[in-house]
């Protein structure tokens, strides 16, 4: 037991190690603009498709639990401020960093663990290349950088799925729907949900590139990894979120 709880204490000081240095080395030396853009790239123009997807899939699906659960207690007009506030401050940032955690996780932990296995990570540092400003600094940055984007395109076609529902299953007009979205949604909410997404962003690659560059065993080990990143980094997601609510919830937009 105390070899377990030793065990996780030293792999957060390696994580948060990982993190300080990402940071420092964004800031001095050489930076790689290209391999920057190469993977906002990947992360954020290769994410378009499931974000659309997820997106008004939630939209659909919240604004037709919601319209009908409200419709009970004559509150069906509450439904464009229900959904859309759900959407902007919490719904849109959290899903769909849980899906870039699948996608982009899962294929930097592949990518980086493949090559640490395969001794290459081993080989940038032989010819004086640091992999932390390689590897890391360019995943991290599009990650920070992608799911904000990403995530204000899941609540935009989130809140036009529920416009779709409640025009057409409560006899709703696209002028109050809209009217009422305006009003309840406020900057501070739409800029607390950019914010999650940007620090779920971090998580996300910081936790990939540190198990890449410990995966051992082979191919066997890169699938370990994989696994074990997208795991992680959802559970991370999820606890950070709770925390980030109560600020902003408490502090930010009231």
């Amino acid at each position: 037991m105390k070899a377990q709880i030793k065990k996780h204490i030293f792999t957060i000081g390696e994580v948060y190690n990982l993190l300080q240095n990402t940071i420092i080395y964004s800031f001095s030396g050489p930076i790689y603009f290209n391999r920057i853009i190469e993977q906002i790239r990947y992360i954020g123009l290769g994410s378009i498709s499931i974000t659309i997807v997820i997106g008004l899939a939630m939209g659909l699906v919240m604004t037709l639990n919601f319209g009908f659960g409200l419709k009970k207690f004559g509150g069906t007009l509450y439904v464009p401020a229900v959904v859309s506030l759900s959407l902007a401050r919490e719904m849109a940032p959290l899903f769909t960093s849980l899906l870039i955690a699948g996608r982009v996780g899962s294929g930097i932990a592949s990518e980086i663990g493949a090559m640490n296995v395969t001794q290459q990570v081993d080989a940038l540092r032989a010819l004086g290349t640091n992999p932390i400003r390689v590897l890391v600094v360019p995943r991290f940055w599009a990650s920070v950088i992608s799911l904000p984007l990403l995530s204000s395109l899941s609540c935009v076609l989130g809140i036009l799925g529920g416009l779709i529902v409640c025009m057409n299953e409560f006899d709703m007009s696209a002028g109050f729907y809209f009217n009422k979205v305006f009003i309840t949604v406020k900057t501070a909410d739409f800029i607390s949900g950019l914010v999650k997404a940007m620090i779920f962003g971090g998580i996300i690659s910081i936790i990939a590139c540190y198990k890449s560059f410990n995966t051992t065993g082979g191919t066997k080990g890169v699938g370990n990894s994989t696994t074990w990143v997208v795991v992680t980094s959802s559970i991370l997601i999820l606890i950070t979120d709770f925390f980030l609510s109560k600020i902003f919830l408490v502090y930010w937009t009231k």
